[in-house]
């Protein structure tokens, strides 16, 4: 039985093909269009699925849409009807891709496939409540899905046993969490569904002078966890933009404009908002713990990316452990969309692993022979090393890290989600101090406050972090341990403030700690990447720190790399040392000379 998921239309659209239960191959479209959160069609994304199935589409049983057009319809008409006539520019705005495209997607949805079968459709909580517990290591676990909004539904809880997800209830647009971090992203200067991780890595810089007035003017918070917003604030229901000028009177004027300087508002908006966030994750938590009784909790949906968040509800202890759906955003909606046909529609049994998850590391898209690199690295002109072994790869690589080079690192299948964590990814040595500054302004040209991940040995976290368990897909947050952290006079705290605390070291691994003295870490299993696992043992066994630095494979405003030719370009136009590409090795210094007829910044713009 082959299901074929989908995801498209709005943002991040996916494709995902999974066969008698388990999951062959999934891949966001952005990485082969290179347009980020490309919101068209995956068919790229098909294609590749099919080609790893060694399939064609008439080998498919079934596709799958991860939501309803109808009910969202439905949604856009009555809220314009709530609103009108204030609206009716927003509304006219919407309705040409809807009349067009939108509401009859079975037909496009066929055409675009070649498929003459019924298409199926999951309600979007559904797809994300599908894709966090049937992947999961629990028999049975509570489920909380938290997002901007699907057809409704902005969040919803439920139980998954055997092979179904039970949705008990649900919270609904306008009211809405992913909404209203959103709002603020916006407010802050960023873009909205691509700058909330800013938003998120902003906030240990600034203080939670905010957070009263939000909850005294913005949202009326219920012990539950359930709240409502006070739209006044708010302009996304009938307006163009995501906040009304009210908001510009409660935070001290108006939104920052998009690249202008960051000041200490932002940094306290920031703040504010994730304190507020993380107040609301809890008690939502706790309602369903205490309404379910399950010990365990799935969770998905884009506000479930809000690592933090989910490393502070860990630390509190209301369910013994989580399981983070790696792809959490729209784009996994396709991989549950495919599960809940298999599940809920064909009645199938689950496939379940005790003790493990079965997302295989989210290592789930594209990969190259070695015999594939070299080609189209040798037409490239590129001069390289072959390495015939996994451990002599993994020696000289980490030498080269230990040494304080900056590693392009492509190796093994695209990862499944918007983390790159070790088959696109940039190393560095995590006990550089200047790495964080390095690799943001001269290697990802982006914002200099944002902060890396380190990527550790599964189970020596605990060594380095207040941490007890893996974190397999870089969605939990914790302090650095007490024995790794530096010593920070309140004297050195006061004289600097905002952005400047980043000339503070918080800890011997400063590159990857965050100014909070918190890393957002991820736990690498032989099992699942036995060659970034090589690497990092190499690294350790030469310098005793089991962690490497790991950031994802792109520049600014660019998808993560997919192809050799795509890793090659991104290495040759930053000043990245070393590329590391399946058996092969290429130093810089040993390049020609990289020539481009047009400015390629003008390719990507800023997210």
């Amino acid at each position: 039985m082959r299901i074929l998921g989908l995801s498209a239309y709005f943002h991040d659209s996916a494709a995902c093909l999974i066969e008698n239960g388990e999951v062959v191959a999934a891949a966001q479209e952005e990485r082969f269009t290179r347009k980020k959160h490309d919101e068209r069609f995956p068919r790229e994304a098909v294609k590749f699925c099919l080609k790893k199935a060694g399939i064609t589409m008439q080998d498919v049983d079934h596709v799958a849409y991860y939501e309803k057009p109808f009910l969202k319809f439905e949604r856009l008409l009555e809220t314009h009807l709530a609103f009108a006539p204030k609206g009716l520019r927003s509304f006219m705005m919407a309705m040409p891709a809807w009349l067009g495209e939108k509401l009859w997607l079975p037909q496009v949805i066929g055409d675009e496939l070649g498929w003459e079968g019924r298409i199926l459709f999951a309600e979007h909580h559904e797809s994300h409540a599908a894709s966090a517990f049937f992947p999961s290591p629990f028999e049975s676990a509570a489920v909380l899905t938290l997002d901007g909004v699907g057809e409704w539904a902005t969040a919803s809880y439920g139980v998954g046993r055997g092979n179904q997800v039970e949705i008990l209830h649900e919270m609904r647009f306008p009211h809405s969490l992913g909404l209203l971090y959103s709002a603020f992203t916006y407010f802050t200067g960023f873009k909205v569904n691509s700058g909330e991780y800013k938003l998120m890595g902003l906030a240990p810089y600034g203080e939670p002078k905010y957070v009263q007035a939000i909850l005294d003017h913005v949202i009326s918070l219920k012990e539950d966890g359930s709240f409502a917003m006070n739209l006044e604030y708010f302009d996304y229901a009938s307006g163009l933009k995501m906040t009304s000028a009210k908001m510009n009177s409660l935070l001290g004027g108006p939104p920052r404009q998009p690249e202008s300087a960051l000041t200490q508002r932002e940094m306290d908006i920031a703040r504010s908002i994730q304190v507020v966030t993380e107040e609301i994750v809890l008690r939502m938590a706790r309602h369903v713990r205490r309404e379910t009784g399950e010990r365990y909790l799935c969770l998905a949906g884009g506000v479930a990316l809000n690592c933090v968040a989910n490393g502070r509800l860990l630390r509190e202890g209301i369910f013994d452990d989580l399981y983070i759906q790696p792809a959490s955003g729209d784009a996994g909606g396709a991989l549950g969309a495919a599960l809940a046909v298999q599940h809920h529609f064909l009645d199938q049994p689950r496939v379940f692993k005790p003790g493990g998850d079965w997302q295989r590391g989210s290592y789930l898209g594209s990969e190259y022979t070695a015999e594939e690199v070299e080609a189209d690295l040798a037409a490239r002109g590129a001069k390289m090393m072959r390495y015939d072994s996994l451990e002599a790869m993994a020696e000289r690589t980490a030498k080269l890290i230990a040494e304080g080079k900056v590693v392009g690192w492509f190796q093994g299948r695209m990862e499944f989600g918007p983390r790159a964590l070790g088959s696109r990814s940039i190393l560095g040595d995590p006990r550089v101090a200047d790495m964080q500054r390095r690799l943001n302004v001269k290697i990802k040209f982006r914002e200099g406050f944002r902060p890396f991940a380190p990527a550790i040995l599964a189970g020596r976290e605990a060594e380095w972090f207040d941490l007890d368990r893996p974190s397999p897909y870089m969605l939990l947050v914790a302090p650095v341990a007490a024995k790794h952290r530096l010593a920070v006079t309140e004297a050195q705290e006061g004289e600097l403030s905002g952005l400047d605390k980043l000339r503070i070291p918080r800890s011997t691994i400063a590159a990857v700690t965050h100014v909070d003295g918190s890393a957002r870490i991820q736990s690498v299993h032989e099992e699942t990447h036995p060659a970034f696992h090589a690497l990092i043992r190499c690294f350790d066994k030469l310098t005793g720190c089991p962690l490497v630095v790991n950031t994802s494979f792109n520049l600014r405003g660019e998808p993560v790399v997919e192809s050799p030719a795509q890793a090659y370009t991104c290495f040759m136009r930053t000043d990245m040392d070393v590329l590391a590409i399946g058996p092969w090795l290429l130093l810089k210094e040993d390049q020609p000379a990289w020539v481009e007829k047009e400015n390629w910044r003008e390719q990507f713009q800023p997210d």
